[in-house]
């Protein structure tokens, strides 16, 4: 099977990284939004099961289909946009919410509106956006050294000597690394992994305009603007070829098929895309997809074992997690500077786009990648535009 000869020791890597980092910096504010709609211990495992089979299924069998990395995860901002905003509804009506925003989700990669409008934007403010997303992680990989000197330290060293001695293998070796240098200092909190499978259990949904206002227009936007945005950025940046409205439709019919179980919205990912896209994962770009299918393959570990995996996940330090994310994506960031400053004509619109999405800013509760792409559009159109004297002059 072809798959089996273009996988490598690094794309396993990079899938498991991708799991690690969008796992764990973001589940306390899934198990947050569930809390906020009243839902007990198994309702909470129910959520788990479905976003990561949800998870696992739309990323490795597309990726499998194309032959390239597609990569979808939960949408981290959805999640506190219902953890803020769930005061007042119930399960049922959440979940009603839940089928209406995938609907929406569905209708917009029906439609190809939203592949329209990406594909207005131009090559260099994505890559400014890609850049710009990625920054955070990368500049936490080092802020971790003031908590974890040693464990940071002995990270970086195997980090620049495996690029020196083994570029390909470099990140699984930072990851042995560290997990060996965290277990030795005793760091790794083994107690909270519990061998338990999860069980689905089923919401009837309730449909109240209330919570269509409430909870469905805003999971659907920020999930847009702030998930699928920079998702199709990533692509578009790291040189795929995605077939963006059909999968768009996809992640809307998987959250369709899995909001009376807790999956509540499935989106593009970019963090998690840009790992299993990037050259660390594989230095030929068309056996970049073994790396999404392993990623697919142990979100569907963590959606069948639930707990298990999720404490697995959660044991390590947040220390390793933040310095093998900005370790891992160091090549990305560094691609997607130079593909947004490189053109000078888009230049000064690109470094926008890098700075504003970078400050974190969020405004009418939409993330900065959004208001990122506003700007750098904007800067590149006011100067695009020539002055009337310039228009005029023979």
């Amino acid at each position: 099977m072809r798959f089996f000869q273009d996988w490598s020791v690094s794309a396993a890597s990079a899938g498991f990284v991708a799991v690690l980092v969008g796992f764990t910096s973001s589940v306390a504010l899934v198990f947050q939004a569930a809390q906020a709609f009243g839902a007990s211990e198994a309702v909470l495992a129910s959520w788990m099961w479905a976003l990561g089979i949800g998870m696992g299924l739309a990323t490795a069998i597309p990726s499998l289909i194309l032959r390239k990395p597609v990569m979808v995860a939960w949408s981290t901002p959805g999640a506190a946009v219902l953890a803020s905003a769930g005061a007042g509804f119930d399960l049922a009506q959440a979940t009603g919410a839940f089928i209406v925003c995938a609907l929406l989700i569905t209708l917009a990669g029906a439609t190809g509106w939203f592949e329209r409008v990406m594909n207005r934007i131009p090559m260099a403010i994505a890559s400014g956006l890609l850049a710009g997303v990625l920054a955070h992680f990368g500049m936490a990989a080092f802020s971790a050294a003031q908590t974890a000197l040693p464990l940071v330290l002995a990270m970086l060293a195997a980090y620049l000597l495996g690029k020196r001695w083994l570029p390909r293998y470099a990140v699984p070796l930072t990851l042995l690394v560290s997990i060996v240098v965290a277990a030795a200092q005793g760091h790794i909190a083994w107690t909270a992994v519990r061998w338990e499978w999860a069980q689905p259990v089923w919401t009837t949904p309730v449909f109240t305009w209330q919570a269509a206002v409430s909870l469905a227009l805003p999971l659907f936007v920020v999930t847009m603007a702030s998930q699928n945005v920079p998702g199709v950025a990533v692509m578009r940046a790291t040189g795929y070829a995605l077939p963006v409205s059909r999968l768009i439709g996809m992640t809307g019919v998987a959250t369709l098929l899995l909001a009376p179980f807790g999956g509540y919205a499935l989106n593009l990912s970019a963090i998690t895309a840009a790992i299993c896209m990037g050259p660390e994962a594989h230095p030929d770009p068309a056996r970049r997809y073994t790396a999404a299918v392993t990623c697919g393959v142990l979100y569907l570990l963590v959606g069948l074992f639930g707990a298990a995996v999720a404490g697995l996940l959660i044991a390590f330090p947040k220390e390793l997690v933040a310095a093998i994310a900005g370790l891992a994506l160091l090549s990305t960031i560094g691609g997607g500077l130079v593909a947004a400053l490189q053109n000078e004509a888009h230049r000064e619109p690109a470094l926008i786009t890098f700075l504003v999405t970078a400050s974190g800013v969020t405004l009418g509760g939409i993330g900065s990648a959004f208001w990122g792409v506003v700007a750098g559009a904007v800067a590149l159109a006011v100067m695009a535009r020539k002055p009337a004297a310039a228009r005029g002059a023979p």
